[in-house]
């Protein structure tokens, strides 16, 4: 506590440099940095929902999300190269 009441009585905290606004709270890297663990917590609560609640056993829950990534994977990559191709003109 004594250090804390220190540090701002002395003014020390002049002499540190400011966060580089790369790694400030709203920057693009720390937003996609929350989204990240904001999805981990959602898949998270979902595992648990399949487990404890609809009985699904542990193995059956990492299959649902295998094939989620599998499927999301094949839209992702068949959006990406849409633009690409001319089969929608």
């Amino acid at each position: 506590k004594t250090d804390f009441i220190n540090f701002v009585s002395d003014q020390e905290w002049k002499s540190i440099e400011p966060v580089s606004s790369w790694f400030g709270p709203s920057s693009l890297l720390m937003s996609s940095m929350s989204a990240l663990f904001q999805l981990s917590m959602w898949i998270r609560h979902c595992h648990g929902y399949l487990t404890e609640n609809l009985g699904i056993p542990v193995w059956g829950s990492y299959a649902v999300f295998a094939l989620a990534t599998l499927f999301s994977g094949l839209i992702l990559g068949l959006v990406s190269e849409a633009p690409e191709t001319e089969w929608l003109v």
